[in-house]
């Protein structure tokens, strides 16, 4: 009996091996070994696992993306401009969970996320095809309305990978897999259509009292999304425990908090060092990515990490969704509390009726800083990936001449990046490290009640 038992599986294994021994597998960047590996049983279909694959398909989309936000004006992505990177990385896992066994579907676990579509049983799904299904629709969908010049730069990048990958996977399997990366695409952006994005510039009259929000000179621009925060989250429950307390209490007393708060930032104002400018300017984002910066920081740490393809279409939909829902809590909050920004205080209160930031002040309140918020909400996500205490360097703004940034740990992003906004005279320094709190909170809720593994 027990040696019928193993001459099955042998069998079995022998006929897989034969069955996709025409497939190459290639191992991530810089390996150049060809590798024939057996497929796994996969609800009822075969696929070679997803693990056996380079990330250069995901990289390369995610290079192109950035392209768009960075030539696109205005930013055409949604708001808020997290949308596609939360979306893409959501539409990439699901399209190559046929060679995922260890791991499951987001849909029930997701607020409204549709189900995704089955597999056929019996048959092979080649990852890298499914990926590049995927993104290339994910990426035209978000960006219909780009330049000539950019969509034939999609569907050139659709193309180069296909000529490579019909060969490797061959014909059926390739058209089965195109079939159903673009169909994990259509159902995922179509379901991101009904999360409430279209109505975030709703109009707004804002409030009207002794430290309140009121629009910023020069441009005295209206509210940036004042309806931003009652989008629906990604994670119904990501920002359970969040709330923030009340930041302190206006007052025009020069011995009160708030007036010592404003105070200090009139007083770096005056004293700015080469680095504190050049710091506060690398994260204005503007020439930029705006929020693709963060999509910038994950790509190039991908890169010096070499992951296969299951692992970076988890990272990235896990910190596209930490995103989207830190960004969501933040704006929820900054119109909870309708904070009045440091220029106006500085001009009208402390007397410096010529004052200004180092560049425009955003048209939003400021509790709690939005760009601290995703900051610790991306950092925590990373921190569960890479560990506590982890080197990089941010490229992200060589092509402005703007010097690298670099770091040892998550952390230390994160300040940095609070610290930069306080030095342009944008932001008080407790709206910067109350929304890095709020933010590590909505990245640890994510960690905890979401799960990618079965």
């Amino acid at each position: 009996m027990k040696k019928q038992k193993m001459y099955s599986v042998s069998l079995f294994t022998v006929l897989v091996f034969a069955f996709f021994s025409v497939q190459k597998q290639t191992g991530s960047k810089g390996n150049n070994n060809k590798m024939y590996v057996p497929a796994s049983v996969i609800n009822g279909s075969l696929s070679v696992q997803a693990d056996t694959y380079s990330s250069e398909v995901a990289l390369k989309w995610i290079d192109m993306q950035l392209e768009l936000m960075r030539t696109s004006s205005p930013f055409i992505g949604g708001l808020p401009p997290s949308r596609p990177f939360a979306y893409t990385g959501i539409a990439l896992y699901e399209a190559i969970i046929p060679g995922m066994p260890a791991y499951q579907t987001l849909s029930g676990q997701l607020a409204d996320m549709p189900a995704m579509p089955a597999t056929a049983r019996g048959v092979a799904y080649h990852s890298p095809t499914c990926a590049n299904a995927a993104l290339a629709a994910m990426t035209r969908s978000f960006f219909s309305s780009t330049s000539d010049a950019n969509k034939t730069a999609v569907t050139a990048l659709e193309n180069e990978f296909n000529e490579a990958y019909k060969t490797e996977a061959g014909d059926e399997v390739f058209q089965r897999s195109v079939q159903f990366g673009k169909l994990v695409a259509q159902l995922v952006f179509e379901w991101s259509k009904t999360d409430g994005a279209a109505n975030a510039n709703a109009p707004f009259t804002p409030p009207v009292g002794p430290g309140l929000w009121a629009p910023t000179p020069p441009a005295f621009a209206p509210a940036f999304g004042p309806d931003w925060g009652n989008h629906r989250l990604l994670d119904a429950g990501s920002l359970d425990g969040t709330v923030l307390d009340a930041p302190p209490a206006y007052s025009i007393d020069p011995a009160s908090d708030y007036y010592q708060m404003v105070k200090e930032v009139y007083d770096i104002s005056q004293n700015l060092t080469a680095d504190q400018t050049a710091l506060a300017l690398f994260y204005r984002d503007y020439p930029g990515f705006g929020d693709g910066h963060y999509l910038s920081i994950l790509k190039q740490i991908l890169e010096q990490e070499k992951p296969k393809l299951d692992f970076t279409a988890i990272v990235l939909a896990k910190t596209g969704i930490a995103c989207v829902d830190a960004g969501i809590g933040c704006w929820r909050t900054k119109f909870r509390y309708n904070q009045q920004r440091p220029i106006r205080y500085i001009r009208e209160v402390l007397g410096h009726p010529e004052w200004d930031a180092l560049f425009d002040t955003p048209p939003f309140p400021d509790f709690p800083s939005g760009h601290s918020t995703i900051a610790g909400s991306f950092g925590e996500i990373l921190k569960g990936f890479f560990g506590d205490n982890y080197h990089f360097t941010d490229h992200t703004y060589d092509y402005l001449g703007m010097a690298p940034r670099s770091y040892n740990s998550f952390d230390e992003l994160a300040k940095e990046i609070g610290d930069s906004r306080v030095y342009a005279g944008i932001h008080y320094r407790y709206s910067c490290e109350k929304g890095c709190e709020q933010g590590r909170k909505i990245g640890q809720n994510i960690s905890n009640k979401l799960h990618f593994k079965r």
